[in-house]
């Protein structure tokens, strides 16, 4: 595992990175399969994902598609909620739990929801709301299991109509960075964090993401990548149930 992981994490923040995406989804199902301790997983898949999303963050937001306007009011409840929940010691049970609720809902949303044909245009009142509600929900669970939450906000961006594919990513860059920050501040904090086992993952995804987001700004499809990479969620998904059960 000692460099079988690191070689792994390095294609898998390439293909994320070059939609704007951290791949914390997909970081935390292979630690979850490869049977790293449930404590540890959630502040490495963190880490890794501010490596990744700075990269993609700056290369997007470089190439001009960056509004601070349209992820600020999704980043007021969700960096506290985030940091909540990273406070919080959670048993293993109800993190295996949590964690497997929110790979069935990735899962949900690629294969079954993949083409969000219609949209929707929101009153100011209403995109508020929604940037609460949202915010609060996408924060926390970033916080507890260390997926940043890009994969949902993104497609709900574009439906609603509140900007572009390529302001949606760099607003999804943007909003993964600082959930994960908030998210690990309170487990630096409390001295849960294996330096000597991230150090060469976050090496392999720093490489990985600055090459898939200097290509993701000019092509690649992010449902084709999220349905390639969504092989390994289903496959922790059946091994999390095993284990709950």
């Amino acid at each position: 595992m000692e460099y079988f992981l690191p070689i792994l994490f390095l294609f898998v923040s390439f293909f994320y990175s070059s939609v704007g995406l951290g791949g914390g989804s997909s970081y935390t199902a292979i630690m979850a399969i490869m049977g790293v301790s449930y404590q540890l997983i959630p502040a490495t898949s963190l880490t890794l994902n501010l490596g990744v999303t700075f990269i993609g963050m700056i290369n997007f937001w470089k190439a001009g598609y960056g509004r601070i306007n349209l992820v600020a009011p999704f980043l007021i409840t969700s960096i506290p909620m985030s940091y909540l929940a990273g406070s919080v010691q959670l048993p293993e049970l109800i993190y295996e739990i949590i964690l497997t609720m929110t790979l069935i809902l990735f899962i949900s949303r690629i294969y079954f929801f993949d083409r969000l044909a219609f949209t929707y245009q929101l009153s100011n009142i209403e995109k508020w709301l929604l940037a609460t509600f949202l915010g609060s929900f996408l924060g926390f669970i970033s916080g507890a299991v260390g997926i940043g939450g890009g994969i949902y906000l993104v497609p709900l961006i574009i439906m609603f109509g509140l900007g572009t594919t390529k302001e949606a990513s760099a607003a999804g860059s943007m909003f993964i960075w600082f959930n994960s920050f908030a998210g690990l501040l309170p487990r630096l904090q409390s001295g849960i964090y294996d330096i000597k086992f991230i150090t060469p993952l976050v090496f392999a995804v720093l490489v990985g993401g600055f090459v898939g987001s200097h290509f993701g700004s000019v092509r690649f499809e992010s449902i084709f990548i999220q349905k390639t990479m969504g092989v390994v969620i289903i496959l922790a998904i059946i091994f999390l149930i095993q284990r709950i059960i």
